[in-house]
Protein backbone atom coordinates (compact mmCIF):
# COMPACT_ATOMS: atom_id res chain seq x y z
CA UNK A 1 0.00 0.00 0.00
CA UNK A 2 1.00 3.72 -1.10
CA UNK A 3 -0.05 6.95 1.13
CA UNK A 4 1.73 9.75 -0.88
CA UNK A 5 0.40 13.32 0.11
CA UNK A 6 2.06 16.06 -2.30
CA UNK A 7 1.86 19.93 -1.74
CA UNK A 8 2.61 22.45 -4.16
CA UNK A 9 3.23 25.79 -2.73
CA UNK A 10 3.54 29.24 -4.49
CA UNK A 11 0.41 31.29 -5.87
CA UNK A 12 -2.34 28.47 -6.38
CA UNK A 13 -1.13 26.09 -3.61
CA UNK A 14 -2.65 22.50 -3.13
CA UNK A 15 -2.93 19.39 -1.41
CA UNK A 16 -3.11 15.98 -3.37
CA UNK A 17 -4.10 12.88 -1.86
CA UNK A 18 -2.87 9.54 -3.40
CA UNK A 19 -3.79 6.67 -2.09
CA UNK A 20 -2.79 3.28 -4.45
CA UNK A 21 -2.58 5.21 -7.16
CA UNK A 22 -6.36 7.06 -6.72
CA UNK A 23 -6.99 10.78 -5.54
CA UNK A 24 -8.88 10.72 -2.82
CA UNK A 25 -9.10 14.25 -2.65
CA UNK A 26 -7.33 17.27 -4.53
CA UNK A 27 -7.73 20.96 -3.01
CA UNK A 28 -6.26 24.28 -3.70
CA UNK A 29 -5.60 26.15 0.27
CA UNK A 30 -7.91 29.38 -1.17
CA UNK A 31 -10.69 27.06 -0.80
CA UNK A 32 -10.00 26.50 2.99
CA UNK A 33 -8.15 29.57 4.21
CA UNK A 34 -10.78 32.25 2.19
CA UNK A 35 -7.53 33.94 0.77
CA UNK A 36 -7.55 34.19 -2.69
CA UNK A 37 -4.55 32.17 -4.40
CA UNK A 38 -2.62 31.07 -0.73
CA UNK A 39 0.54 30.02 -1.18
CA UNK A 40 0.69 27.97 2.08
CA UNK A 41 -0.98 24.57 1.69
CA UNK A 42 -1.22 24.18 5.68
CA UNK A 43 -4.99 23.78 5.90
CA UNK A 44 -4.64 21.36 2.89
CA UNK A 45 -2.32 18.99 4.63
CA UNK A 46 -4.28 18.69 8.16
CA UNK A 47 -7.55 17.68 5.98
CA UNK A 48 -5.36 14.85 4.68
CA UNK A 49 -5.71 13.19 8.16
CA UNK A 50 -9.51 13.27 7.75
CA UNK A 51 -9.04 10.51 5.46
CA UNK A 52 -5.98 8.87 6.68
CA UNK A 53 -4.13 7.98 9.94
CA UNK A 54 -1.06 7.72 8.44
CA UNK A 55 1.38 8.58 5.40
CA UNK A 56 4.37 6.86 3.65
CA UNK A 57 5.58 9.73 1.56
CA UNK A 58 5.52 13.50 1.89
CA UNK A 59 5.68 15.62 -1.30
CA UNK A 60 6.84 19.14 -1.78
CA UNK A 61 6.28 20.96 -5.08
CA UNK A 62 7.84 24.63 -5.31
CA UNK A 63 9.68 26.39 -8.03
CA UNK A 64 13.33 26.90 -5.62
CA UNK A 65 14.15 25.27 -2.72
CA UNK A 66 15.87 27.73 -0.68
CA UNK A 67 13.94 30.59 0.99
CA UNK A 68 11.44 31.87 3.28
CA UNK A 69 9.67 28.16 3.65
CA UNK A 70 12.62 26.62 5.60
CA UNK A 71 12.77 27.23 8.94
CA UNK A 72 16.40 28.28 11.10
CA UNK A 73 17.11 24.36 11.36
CA UNK A 74 17.19 24.30 7.51
CA UNK A 75 14.28 21.36 7.33
CA UNK A 76 11.64 22.74 4.89
CA UNK A 77 8.24 23.85 6.61
CA UNK A 78 5.44 21.24 5.14
CA UNK A 79 8.00 18.91 6.19
CA UNK A 80 8.11 19.77 10.10
CA UNK A 81 4.47 20.35 9.87
CA UNK A 82 3.82 16.92 8.83
CA UNK A 83 6.05 15.57 11.76
CA UNK A 84 4.36 17.69 13.97
CA UNK A 85 1.22 16.27 13.44
CA UNK A 86 2.49 12.28 12.72
CA UNK A 87 3.77 13.28 16.58
CA UNK A 88 6.50 10.26 16.31
CA UNK A 89 3.24 7.80 15.18
CA UNK A 90 4.84 6.65 11.82
CA UNK A 91 7.88 7.60 9.48
CA UNK A 92 8.10 9.00 6.46
CA UNK A 93 9.94 9.65 3.22
CA UNK A 94 9.99 12.86 1.61
CA UNK A 95 10.96 13.91 -2.04
CA UNK A 96 11.39 17.71 -2.47
CA UNK A 97 10.54 18.94 -5.86
CA UNK A 98 11.70 22.04 -6.63
CA UNK A 99 14.31 22.28 -10.50
CA UNK A 100 11.26 20.43 -12.69
CA UNK A 101 8.24 22.20 -12.18
CA UNK A 102 7.43 22.35 -16.14
CA UNK A 103 8.02 18.71 -15.96
CA UNK A 104 5.34 18.41 -12.45
CA UNK A 105 2.94 20.71 -14.75
CA UNK A 106 3.37 18.02 -18.22
CA UNK A 107 3.26 14.71 -15.83
CA UNK A 108 -0.15 15.90 -14.21
CA UNK A 109 -1.28 16.69 -17.73
CA UNK A 110 -0.08 13.60 -19.82
CA UNK A 111 -1.40 10.94 -16.72
CA UNK A 112 -4.87 12.60 -16.96
CA UNK A 113 -4.58 12.74 -20.79
CA UNK A 114 -5.07 9.46 -20.62
CA UNK A 115 -2.74 8.97 -23.78
CA UNK A 116 0.11 6.33 -24.24
CA UNK A 117 1.94 8.47 -25.33
CA UNK A 118 1.94 12.60 -26.19
CA UNK A 119 4.11 15.95 -27.14
CA UNK A 120 3.44 17.70 -24.27
CA UNK A 121 4.09 21.61 -24.58
CA UNK A 122 3.89 23.98 -20.72
CA UNK A 123 3.99 27.51 -21.03
CA UNK A 124 4.22 29.45 -18.26
CA UNK A 125 5.25 32.34 -16.41
CA UNK A 126 8.32 31.18 -14.42
CA UNK A 127 8.71 28.05 -13.79
CA UNK A 128 11.58 26.39 -11.79
CA UNK A 129 14.80 28.89 -10.71
CA UNK A 130 17.66 27.25 -12.39
CA UNK A 131 21.59 27.43 -12.30
CA UNK A 132 23.76 27.53 -15.09
CA UNK A 133 27.21 27.94 -15.98
CA UNK A 134 26.52 29.42 -18.65
CA UNK A 135 25.68 32.20 -17.06
CA UNK A 136 26.22 33.39 -13.47
CA UNK A 137 22.43 34.68 -13.14
CA UNK A 138 19.12 32.86 -12.29
CA UNK A 139 17.68 31.51 -15.07
CA UNK A 140 13.86 30.75 -15.15
CA UNK A 141 11.52 27.95 -17.39
CA UNK A 142 9.08 30.08 -19.58
CA UNK A 143 8.08 27.45 -22.79
CA UNK A 144 9.10 23.78 -22.30
CA UNK A 145 8.21 20.63 -24.83
CA UNK A 146 8.49 17.01 -23.62
CA UNK A 147 7.86 13.40 -25.31
CA UNK A 148 5.99 11.77 -23.07
CA UNK A 149 5.30 7.66 -23.01
CA UNK A 150 3.70 5.86 -20.67
CA UNK A 151 4.32 4.93 -17.89
CA UNK A 152 5.90 8.01 -17.23
CA UNK A 153 8.86 8.34 -19.20
CA UNK A 154 9.44 12.25 -19.98
CA UNK A 155 12.00 13.73 -22.50
CA UNK A 156 13.19 17.29 -22.82
CA UNK A 157 12.93 18.46 -26.74
CA UNK A 158 12.85 21.82 -25.92
CA UNK A 159 13.25 25.04 -23.21
CA UNK A 160 13.38 28.54 -23.16
CA UNK A 161 14.60 29.94 -20.26
CA UNK A 162 14.53 33.43 -19.11
CA UNK A 163 16.71 35.50 -17.15
CA UNK A 164 17.41 39.73 -16.79
CA UNK A 165 20.20 41.48 -18.01
CA UNK A 166 22.17 41.51 -21.39
CA UNK A 167 22.75 37.83 -21.88
CA UNK A 168 21.22 38.06 -25.63
CA UNK A 169 20.56 34.40 -26.57
CA UNK A 170 22.53 31.52 -25.52
CA UNK A 171 21.86 28.11 -26.50
CA UNK A 172 22.81 25.98 -23.94
CA UNK A 173 22.51 22.02 -25.30
CA UNK A 174 21.91 22.18 -29.15
CA UNK A 175 20.36 18.53 -29.35
CA UNK A 176 17.43 19.34 -27.31
CA UNK A 177 17.23 23.15 -28.12
CA UNK A 178 17.82 24.32 -24.76
CA UNK A 179 18.69 28.28 -24.88
CA UNK A 180 18.75 30.94 -22.69
CA UNK A 181 17.70 34.76 -23.60
CA UNK A 182 16.86 37.90 -22.36
CA UNK A 183 13.16 37.89 -24.21
CA UNK A 184 10.33 37.29 -22.06
CA UNK A 185 8.27 34.72 -22.50
CA UNK A 186 4.59 34.71 -24.05
CA UNK A 187 2.95 34.61 -20.68
CA UNK A 188 5.68 37.07 -19.09
CA UNK A 189 3.76 39.06 -22.12
CA UNK A 190 0.77 38.71 -21.19
CA UNK A 191 1.25 39.10 -17.68
CA UNK A 192 2.38 42.68 -18.67
CA UNK A 193 -0.17 44.14 -20.43
CA UNK A 194 -2.27 42.52 -17.80
CA UNK A 195 -0.75 44.85 -15.26
CA UNK A 196 -0.89 47.98 -17.97
CA UNK A 197 -4.66 47.12 -18.30
CA UNK A 198 -4.95 47.73 -14.60
CA UNK A 199 -5.13 44.33 -12.91
CA UNK A 200 -2.68 42.16 -11.06
CA UNK A 201 -0.29 40.33 -13.21
CA UNK A 202 -1.95 36.89 -12.27
CA UNK A 203 -5.29 38.23 -13.29
CA UNK A 204 -5.12 37.52 -16.79
CA UNK A 205 -8.28 36.08 -17.35
CA UNK A 206 -9.65 39.67 -17.33
CA UNK A 207 -7.09 40.92 -19.70
CA UNK A 208 -8.50 37.70 -22.30
CA UNK A 209 -11.98 38.64 -21.34
CA UNK A 210 -11.09 42.39 -22.57
CA UNK A 211 -9.50 41.41 -25.84
CA UNK A 212 -12.48 40.78 -28.05
CA UNK A 213 -13.09 44.60 -26.96
CA UNK A 214 -10.44 45.72 -29.00
CA UNK A 215 -9.04 45.60 -32.79
CA UNK A 216 -5.68 45.68 -35.32
CA UNK A 217 -3.98 48.84 -34.32
CA UNK A 218 -0.58 49.51 -36.11
CA UNK A 219 0.24 52.23 -33.82
CA UNK A 220 0.91 49.71 -31.30
CA UNK A 221 4.76 48.06 -31.17
CA UNK A 222 4.86 44.11 -31.96
CA UNK A 223 4.69 41.90 -29.02
CA UNK A 224 7.36 39.59 -30.13
CA UNK A 225 10.58 39.74 -32.85
CA UNK A 226 11.29 36.70 -34.21
CA UNK A 227 9.65 34.05 -32.36
CA UNK A 228 10.60 35.80 -29.04
CA UNK A 229 9.40 38.79 -26.79
CA UNK A 230 9.71 41.69 -27.70
CA UNK A 231 12.55 43.35 -25.30
CA UNK A 232 12.32 47.17 -26.35
CA UNK A 233 8.29 46.48 -25.20
CA UNK A 234 8.59 44.27 -22.16
CA UNK A 235 11.33 44.48 -18.98
CA UNK A 236 10.48 41.58 -17.26
CA UNK A 237 10.08 41.43 -13.37
CA UNK A 238 11.72 37.54 -12.18
CA UNK A 239 9.81 35.78 -10.66
CA UNK A 240 6.71 37.74 -10.22
CA UNK A 241 4.96 39.88 -12.72
CA UNK A 242 6.29 42.11 -16.05
CA UNK A 243 5.82 45.47 -16.86
CA UNK A 244 5.42 47.19 -20.30
CA UNK A 245 8.32 50.47 -20.84
CA UNK A 246 5.37 53.28 -21.71
CA UNK A 247 7.86 55.98 -22.04
CA UNK A 248 9.68 54.31 -25.11
CA UNK A 249 6.31 54.75 -27.14
CA UNK A 250 4.15 58.23 -27.55
CA UNK A 251 1.18 56.48 -28.11
CA UNK A 252 1.26 54.24 -24.89
CA UNK A 253 2.28 57.74 -22.74
CA UNK A 254 -0.34 59.46 -23.88
CA UNK A 255 -2.96 56.38 -23.34
CA UNK A 256 -1.73 56.48 -19.71
CA UNK A 257 -2.82 60.36 -19.01
CA UNK A 258 -6.37 58.69 -19.33
CA UNK A 259 -6.13 55.68 -17.54
CA UNK A 260 -9.16 56.04 -15.18
CA UNK A 261 -9.86 53.32 -12.29
CA UNK A 262 -13.07 51.21 -13.23
CA UNK A 263 -12.14 51.98 -17.14
CA UNK A 264 -10.43 50.96 -20.07
CA UNK A 265 -8.91 52.81 -22.69
CA UNK A 266 -9.30 51.94 -26.10
CA UNK A 267 -5.92 51.29 -26.39
CA UNK A 268 -5.76 49.29 -23.44
CA UNK A 269 -8.30 47.29 -25.10
CA UNK A 270 -6.40 46.97 -28.59
CA UNK A 271 -3.53 46.00 -26.41
CA UNK A 272 -5.35 43.34 -24.67
CA UNK A 273 -6.26 42.64 -28.34
CA UNK A 274 -2.75 42.48 -29.47
CA UNK A 275 -1.48 39.88 -26.94
CA UNK A 276 -4.28 37.64 -27.19
CA UNK A 277 -3.85 37.53 -31.17
CA UNK A 278 0.18 37.56 -30.85
CA UNK A 279 0.30 34.71 -28.10
CA UNK A 280 -2.34 32.46 -29.75
CA UNK A 281 0.18 32.83 -32.84
CA UNK A 282 3.35 32.02 -30.84
CA UNK A 283 1.59 28.95 -29.23
CA UNK A 284 0.85 27.92 -32.83
CA UNK A 285 4.29 27.87 -33.87
CA UNK A 286 4.86 25.73 -30.36
CA UNK A 287 2.33 22.82 -31.32
CA UNK A 288 3.73 22.48 -34.41
CA UNK A 289 7.05 22.72 -33.27
CA UNK A 290 5.97 19.78 -30.73
CA UNK A 291 4.32 17.48 -33.27
CA UNK A 292 7.91 17.92 -35.63
CA UNK A 293 9.88 17.47 -32.21
CA UNK A 294 8.27 14.60 -31.09
CA UNK A 295 5.97 12.66 -34.01
CA UNK A 296 3.20 13.24 -32.03
CA UNK A 297 -0.66 14.31 -32.71
CA UNK A 298 -1.49 13.89 -29.19
CA UNK A 299 -0.69 16.76 -27.89
CA UNK A 300 -0.89 17.76 -24.26
CA UNK A 301 -1.32 21.74 -22.96
CA UNK A 302 -0.70 22.76 -19.33
CA UNK A 303 0.99 25.69 -17.59
CA UNK A 304 -0.99 28.98 -16.92
CA UNK A 305 -1.78 29.94 -20.62
CA UNK A 306 -3.69 26.61 -20.49
CA UNK A 307 -6.47 28.31 -19.05
CA UNK A 308 -6.38 30.15 -21.96
CA UNK A 309 -9.42 28.94 -23.43
CA UNK A 310 -10.34 31.25 -26.28
CA UNK A 311 -6.86 30.42 -27.69
CA UNK A 312 -7.50 26.76 -26.48
CA UNK A 313 -10.03 26.82 -29.78
CA UNK A 314 -8.59 28.13 -31.85
CA UNK A 315 -5.37 25.67 -31.32
CA UNK A 316 -7.88 23.02 -32.66
CA UNK A 317 -9.44 24.77 -35.42
CA UNK A 318 -5.86 25.40 -36.69
CA UNK A 319 -5.04 21.23 -35.88
CA UNK A 320 -8.16 19.26 -36.56
CA UNK A 321 -6.59 16.26 -36.99
CA UNK A 322 -4.54 16.26 -33.76
CA UNK A 323 -5.94 14.87 -30.22
CA UNK A 324 -5.78 17.82 -27.47
CA UNK A 325 -5.82 17.58 -24.33
CA UNK A 326 -5.68 20.73 -22.25
CA UNK A 327 -4.82 20.24 -18.39
CA UNK A 328 -8.09 21.65 -16.03
CA UNK A 329 -5.97 22.13 -13.62
CA UNK A 330 -2.72 23.61 -15.84
CA UNK A 331 -2.20 26.84 -12.86
CA UNK A 332 0.41 25.92 -10.50
CA UNK A 333 -2.31 24.41 -8.37
CA UNK A 334 -2.23 21.23 -10.53
CA UNK A 335 1.80 20.12 -9.87
CA UNK A 336 1.01 18.60 -6.44
CA UNK A 337 -1.18 16.42 -8.22
CA UNK A 338 1.84 15.96 -11.12
CA UNK A 339 4.50 15.41 -7.96
CA UNK A 340 2.49 12.74 -6.68
CA UNK A 341 2.03 10.78 -9.83
CA UNK A 342 5.63 11.34 -10.42
CA UNK A 343 6.42 9.92 -6.89
CA UNK A 344 4.20 6.88 -7.28
CA UNK A 345 5.21 6.09 -10.99
CA UNK A 346 8.87 6.14 -10.00
CA UNK A 347 9.19 5.25 -6.21
CA UNK A 348 6.48 2.93 -6.06
CA UNK A 349 5.20 1.22 -9.25
CA UNK A 350 8.78 0.29 -10.07
CA UNK A 351 9.24 -1.63 -6.85
CA UNK A 352 6.07 -3.16 -6.40
CA UNK A 353 4.45 -3.57 -10.01
CA UNK A 354 1.39 -5.04 -8.27
CA UNK A 355 0.30 -1.88 -7.53
CA UNK A 356 -2.95 0.10 -9.12
CA UNK A 357 -2.04 2.04 -12.58
CA UNK A 358 -2.96 5.66 -12.33
CA UNK A 359 -5.95 6.35 -14.65
CA UNK A 360 -7.12 8.76 -16.76
CA UNK A 361 -8.89 11.75 -15.68
CA UNK A 362 -12.80 11.21 -15.87
CA UNK A 363 -13.98 14.23 -13.31
CA UNK A 364 -12.80 16.96 -11.53
CA UNK A 365 -14.91 16.26 -8.51
CA UNK A 366 -11.97 16.16 -6.05
CA UNK A 367 -12.58 18.32 -2.77
CA UNK A 368 -13.26 16.78 0.58
CA UNK A 369 -16.60 14.54 1.24
CA UNK A 370 -19.31 16.48 3.19
CA UNK A 371 -22.19 14.93 4.62
CA UNK A 372 -25.35 16.05 3.58
CA UNK A 373 -27.37 15.20 6.42
CA UNK A 374 -25.37 17.78 8.13
CA UNK A 375 -25.86 20.89 5.88
CA UNK A 376 -29.16 22.13 7.25
CA UNK A 377 -27.25 21.79 10.73
CA UNK A 378 -24.62 24.89 9.95
CA UNK A 379 -27.84 27.30 8.51
CA UNK A 380 -29.59 29.66 11.19
CA UNK A 381 -32.64 29.75 11.30
CA UNK A 382 -33.29 33.69 9.77
CA UNK A 383 -32.92 31.48 7.23
CA UNK A 384 -35.85 29.93 5.57
CA UNK A 385 -35.61 26.09 4.24
CA UNK A 386 -38.08 24.76 1.92
CA UNK A 387 -38.68 21.46 0.15
CA UNK A 388 -37.26 21.57 -3.42
CA UNK A 389 -37.51 19.95 -6.91
CA UNK A 390 -35.44 20.06 -9.97
CA UNK A 391 -39.11 21.53 -11.23
CA UNK A 392 -39.59 24.26 -8.70
CA UNK A 393 -35.93 25.42 -8.47
CA UNK A 394 -35.81 25.58 -12.38
CA UNK A 395 -38.70 27.67 -12.58
CA UNK A 396 -37.51 30.29 -10.36
CA UNK A 397 -34.56 30.65 -12.75
CA UNK A 398 -37.02 30.79 -15.11
CA UNK A 399 -38.78 33.49 -13.04
CA UNK A 400 -35.43 35.50 -13.32
CA UNK A 401 -33.83 34.55 -10.02
CA UNK A 402 -30.36 33.72 -9.20
CA UNK A 403 -29.97 30.54 -8.18
CA UNK A 404 -26.99 28.77 -6.32
CA UNK A 405 -25.97 24.79 -6.10
CA UNK A 406 -24.21 23.78 -3.70
CA UNK A 407 -23.55 19.56 -3.65
CA UNK A 408 -21.06 17.08 -3.55
CA UNK A 409 -17.38 17.21 -3.50
CA UNK A 410 -16.11 20.78 -4.88
CA UNK A 411 -14.40 21.23 -8.13
CA UNK A 412 -10.48 21.20 -8.83
CA UNK A 413 -9.51 24.48 -10.58
CA UNK A 414 -10.53 27.28 -11.47
CA UNK A 415 -13.87 26.22 -13.16
CA UNK A 416 -16.93 26.06 -11.66
CA UNK A 417 -18.89 22.89 -12.99
CA UNK A 418 -21.95 22.63 -11.47
CA UNK A 419 -21.60 21.72 -7.61
CA UNK A 420 -20.23 25.49 -6.51
CA UNK A 421 -22.22 27.37 -8.80
CA UNK A 422 -23.93 30.27 -9.72
CA UNK A 423 -26.89 29.98 -12.22
CA UNK A 424 -29.18 32.47 -14.20
CA UNK A 425 -30.95 31.96 -17.43
CA UNK A 426 -29.17 32.13 -19.89
CA UNK A 427 -32.08 33.79 -22.34
CA UNK A 428 -32.26 37.04 -20.77
CA UNK A 429 -30.54 39.94 -22.54
CA UNK A 430 -28.88 42.13 -20.15
CA UNK A 431 -28.34 38.79 -17.55
CA UNK A 432 -24.25 39.30 -17.97
CA UNK A 433 -25.13 42.78 -16.01
CA UNK A 434 -27.05 41.54 -13.86
CA UNK A 435 -24.56 38.98 -12.59
CA UNK A 436 -21.69 40.94 -12.97
CA UNK A 437 -23.01 43.45 -10.64
CA UNK A 438 -23.96 41.40 -8.13
CA UNK A 439 -20.80 39.59 -8.21
CA UNK A 440 -18.85 43.08 -8.33
CA UNK A 441 -16.93 41.59 -11.48
CA UNK A 442 -16.09 44.20 -14.28
CA UNK A 443 -18.95 44.88 -16.96
CA UNK A 444 -17.18 43.46 -19.96
CA UNK A 445 -16.27 39.81 -18.51
CA UNK A 446 -18.36 36.69 -20.05
CA UNK A 447 -20.04 33.78 -18.68
CA UNK A 448 -19.79 30.32 -19.15
CA UNK A 449 -22.82 27.86 -19.91
CA UNK A 450 -23.42 24.33 -19.13
CA UNK A 451 -25.33 22.58 -21.48
CA UNK A 452 -26.94 18.98 -21.89
CA UNK A 453 -23.81 16.77 -23.82
CA UNK A 454 -26.26 15.26 -26.26
CA UNK A 455 -27.84 18.66 -27.55
CA UNK A 456 -24.10 20.63 -27.32
CA UNK A 457 -23.49 20.12 -31.87
CA UNK A 458 -27.34 21.69 -32.15
CA UNK A 459 -25.86 25.44 -30.26
CA UNK A 460 -22.14 25.14 -30.71
CA UNK A 461 -19.62 24.46 -33.02
CA UNK A 462 -16.60 22.05 -31.40
CA UNK A 463 -14.15 22.00 -34.05
CA UNK A 464 -14.08 18.32 -34.30
CA UNK A 465 -14.44 17.69 -30.36
CA UNK A 466 -17.24 15.69 -29.34
CA UNK A 467 -17.56 17.28 -25.83
CA UNK A 468 -16.06 19.35 -23.78
CA UNK A 469 -16.93 18.32 -19.58
CA UNK A 470 -14.03 20.45 -18.21
CA UNK A 471 -14.77 24.02 -19.72
CA UNK A 472 -11.72 24.42 -21.33
CA UNK A 473 -12.69 25.88 -24.91
CA UNK A 474 -14.60 29.23 -25.48
CA UNK A 475 -16.43 27.45 -28.63
CA UNK A 476 -18.24 29.49 -31.10
CA UNK A 477 -21.88 29.15 -31.31
CA UNK A 478 -24.20 28.08 -34.57
CA UNK A 479 -25.67 30.81 -36.19
CA UNK A 480 -28.73 32.41 -34.46
CA UNK A 481 -27.61 31.08 -30.85
CA UNK A 482 -26.08 34.76 -30.02
CA UNK A 483 -29.98 35.84 -29.92
CA UNK A 484 -31.13 32.89 -28.28
CA UNK A 485 -29.15 33.06 -24.87
CA UNK A 486 -27.86 36.32 -24.90
CA UNK A 487 -26.41 36.50 -21.67
CA UNK A 488 -23.88 33.60 -22.08
CA UNK A 489 -22.50 34.58 -25.38
CA UNK A 490 -19.19 37.13 -25.27
CA UNK A 491 -18.77 39.90 -28.39
CA UNK A 492 -17.03 38.12 -30.24
CA UNK A 493 -19.86 35.16 -30.38
CA UNK A 494 -18.38 32.54 -28.45
CA UNK A 495 -18.98 31.14 -24.96
CA UNK A 496 -17.14 28.82 -22.45
CA UNK A 497 -19.13 25.89 -22.37
CA UNK A 498 -19.35 22.68 -20.36
CA UNK A 499 -21.01 19.77 -21.29
CA UNK A 500 -23.00 17.41 -18.58
CA UNK A 501 -24.32 14.07 -19.06
CA UNK A 502 -26.34 12.04 -16.26
CA UNK A 503 -23.23 9.97 -15.51
CA UNK A 504 -20.54 12.91 -15.08
CA UNK A 505 -23.10 14.93 -12.23
CA UNK A 506 -26.58 13.30 -12.15
CA UNK A 507 -28.29 16.28 -10.22
CA UNK A 508 -26.97 19.22 -12.31
CA UNK A 509 -28.03 17.21 -15.31
CA UNK A 510 -32.03 16.88 -14.09
CA UNK A 511 -31.77 20.43 -12.86
CA UNK A 512 -31.06 21.70 -16.95
CA UNK A 513 -33.00 18.91 -18.51
CA UNK A 514 -35.87 20.36 -16.08
CA UNK A 515 -34.92 23.92 -17.49
CA UNK A 516 -35.49 23.15 -20.96
CA UNK A 517 -39.05 21.95 -20.32
CA UNK A 518 -40.14 25.25 -19.21
CA UNK A 519 -38.22 27.06 -21.42
CA UNK A 520 -36.91 25.20 -24.79
CA UNK A 521 -33.04 25.58 -23.80
CA UNK A 522 -31.30 22.59 -22.38
CA UNK A 523 -28.67 25.36 -21.05
CA UNK A 524 -27.87 27.16 -17.69
CA UNK A 525 -25.63 30.28 -17.02
CA UNK A 526 -23.42 28.63 -14.81
CA UNK A 527 -19.98 31.24 -12.96
CA UNK A 528 -18.48 29.99 -9.95
CA UNK A 529 -19.83 30.51 -6.60
CA UNK A 530 -18.33 33.46 -5.25
CA UNK A 531 -18.30 37.25 -5.27
CA UNK A 532 -15.20 38.75 -7.21
CA UNK A 533 -12.33 38.99 -5.21
CA UNK A 534 -13.63 35.50 -3.24
CA UNK A 535 -12.39 31.67 -3.96
CA UNK A 536 -14.53 29.72 -4.87
CA UNK A 537 -16.73 28.16 -1.64
CA UNK A 538 -16.06 25.41 0.16
CA UNK A 539 -18.11 24.27 2.58
CA UNK A 540 -21.73 25.21 3.85
CA UNK A 541 -20.73 27.89 5.97
CA UNK A 542 -18.56 29.63 3.32
CA UNK A 543 -21.98 29.67 0.74
CA UNK A 544 -24.22 30.73 3.56
CA UNK A 545 -21.59 33.83 4.07
CA UNK A 546 -21.21 34.58 0.70
CA UNK A 547 -25.59 34.55 0.20
CA UNK A 548 -25.37 36.84 3.34
CA UNK A 549 -22.98 39.18 1.97
CA UNK A 550 -24.50 39.06 -1.47
CA UNK A 551 -27.90 40.16 -3.30
CA UNK A 552 -28.38 36.30 -4.11
CA UNK A 553 -31.67 34.92 -2.33
CA UNK A 554 -31.44 31.27 -3.32
CA UNK A 555 -29.26 28.28 -2.89
CA UNK A 556 -30.26 24.96 -4.08
CA UNK A 557 -29.16 21.60 -2.20
CA UNK A 558 -29.75 18.75 -4.53
CA UNK A 559 -29.05 15.95 -2.78
CA UNK A 560 -31.42 16.47 -0.12
CA UNK A 561 -33.84 18.21 -2.10
CA UNK A 562 -33.86 21.52 -0.45
CA UNK A 563 -33.95 25.52 -1.51
CA UNK A 564 -32.27 28.13 1.19
CA UNK A 565 -34.17 31.17 0.78
CA UNK A 566 -31.80 34.66 2.42
CA UNK A 567 -34.76 36.98 3.14
CA UNK A 568 -34.43 40.96 2.38
CA UNK A 569 -31.48 40.00 -0.17
CA UNK A 570 -34.24 40.74 -2.85
CA UNK A 571 -32.87 44.22 -5.61
CA UNK A 572 -34.97 43.49 -8.42
CA UNK A 573 -38.76 42.26 -9.11
CA UNK A 574 -39.27 39.18 -11.38
CA UNK A 575 -37.21 39.67 -14.46
CA UNK A 576 -40.45 41.12 -17.02
CA UNK A 577 -41.11 39.01 -20.07
CA UNK A 578 -39.70 41.45 -22.47
CA UNK A 579 -36.04 40.46 -21.28
CA UNK A 580 -36.24 37.42 -23.12
CA UNK A 581 -34.84 37.22 -26.54
CA UNK A 582 -38.12 36.71 -28.63
CA UNK A 583 -37.07 33.32 -29.98
CA UNK A 584 -37.26 31.79 -26.27
CA UNK A 585 -40.31 33.52 -25.92
CA UNK A 586 -41.86 32.18 -28.96
CA UNK A 587 -40.31 29.15 -27.71
CA UNK A 588 -42.02 28.65 -24.67
CA UNK A 589 -45.51 29.85 -26.32
CA UNK A 590 -45.57 26.57 -28.02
Amino acid sequence: MSIIVSCSRGHNASTTLLVNGEIIFYLEEERLSRWKRDGTPLLGLTKVFDYVDHIDHLVVCHTHRNGPNNDWTGEDIYRGYIRKLSRKKFNFKVTCIDRIHHEMHATCAFVNSGFDSAGVLVADGAGSFLQTTVTDKTVFEFESIYHAKKPLEVSTKYKHLGTDGSVGYVLVDEEREIFISENPGLVKEYEAVTAYCGWQTIEAGKTMGLSPYGKENPNIPPMFRNGLGNRDLFVPNYPNGARIIEDKYPILMEDLKNHKRGEWTQIQKDMAYAIQKASEEEMIKLIQKTHDLTGEKNIVISGGYGLNCVANYKFKQEFPDFNFFVEPISHDGGTSMGGAYYVYINQYLKQYPQLPQLKQLDNLYYGPQYDPDEYLDDIGNEFEVTDASYDSVAKLIRDGKIVTIFQGRSEGGPRALGNRSILFDPTIKNGKDIVNEVKHREFFRPFACSILAEKVHDWFDLAGMEDAPHMMYAVKCKEGVEDKIPSVIHVDNTCRIQTVTKEQNEHYYNLISAFEKLSNTPILFNTSFNLGGDPLVETIEDAIDTLGNSDINYMYLPEIQKLVYVPDNDIREIIPQSAYSPDIQQAEEL
